[in-house]
C-alpha cells in the first residue's frame, strides 16, 4: 500500500463512490479525478492506471474479509458464520463496481490483465479464506485432515450467490446475513469439526 496522503485518500473516496454508481467500465480516470476535485495528472501521481485504483478501492474502501474478533468466535460455527458474513458484505459492495466489465470481452480481458499486473484478482478470495480456515485449524477447531480448499470454495460460493441475488435486486447488503450465514455453515461444520 502506498503511503497515505490527503489527496490520495480523497481520490480513493471519490473513486469508491463513482465506481459504485457507474462501474469500472463506465468511469474514466478523468471522471474519477474530477470527482475528487483533482486533475487526471494528480490521479496518476498516486495510481499508475485505473486498475491499480480499482484494486486500491477494493482493498482500502470495501469491507475486509477476515475472521471475526476473537470474542465473537468462541466456536467453529461462529467463526465460519463470521467469514460468510464478511464475504456477503464484500461481494454486495463490490458487485456494482465490477459487473460492467463483463459487457464486452475486450474490456474484460484488459481489466483482468491490468488487475493481475497489480497482483490482484477474484481468484485470490479462495486462498484468503483457506488461510482463515487454517487459523481455525491451528486453534484446534477444524480437524487436521479437513480439505480446507474445498471448504473455502463452498463458503465463497455460498456467499457469492446470495450476494449476487441481493445485487440483482438492487440491494446494497444482504439483510438476513447473520441468519443466512448460520443456516449455510451448519451444513458444513460437521464435516470440518474434530471428531
Amino acid at each position: 500500500m502506498t503511503s497515505s496522503s490527503p489527496a490520495r485518500e480523497r481520490i480513493l473516496d471519490a473513486a469508491a463512490t463513482v465506481l459504485a454508481q457507474r462501474g469500472v467500465a463506465g468511469a474514466t480516470t478523468r471522471e474519477l479525478a474530477r470527482a475528487a476535485g483533482y486533475s487526471e495528472g494528480m490521479l496518476y501521481k498516486y495510481f499508475t492506471d485505473k486498475q491499480q485504483l480499482f484494486v486500491a478501492v477494493l482493498s482500502e474502501r470495501m469491507p475486509r474479509i477476515e475472521l471475526p474478533a476473537a470474542s465473537d468466535r468462541s466456536d467453529l460455527t461462529s467463526s465460519l458464520a463470521g467469514i460468510v458474513s464478511a464475504l456477503l458484505s464484500f461481494f454486495t459492495r463490490t458487485f456494482p463496481l465490477s459487473v460492467s466489465i463483463f459487457s464486452a470481452p475486450d474490456l474484460l480481458a484488459e481489466h483482468r490483465d491490468g488487475v493481475r499486473a497489480h497482483g490482484a484478482g477474484p481468484e485470490g478470495v479462495v486462498p484468503l479464506v483457506v488461510g482463515l480456515l487454517g487459523e481455525e485449524q491451528a486453534a484446534g477447531r477444524i480437524r487436521d485432515d479437513a480439505d480446507l480448499e474445498a471448504a473455502a470454495h463452498l463458503l465463497v460460493g455460498l456467499a457469492f450467490h446470495r450476494a449476487y441475488l441481493a445485487a440483482y435486486e438492487g440491494e446494497m447488503e444482504v439483510t438476513d446475513a447473520p441468519d443466512f450465514a448460520l443456516r449455510g455453515i451448519r451444513l458444513l461444520v460437521p464435516s470440518l469439526a474434530p471428531h
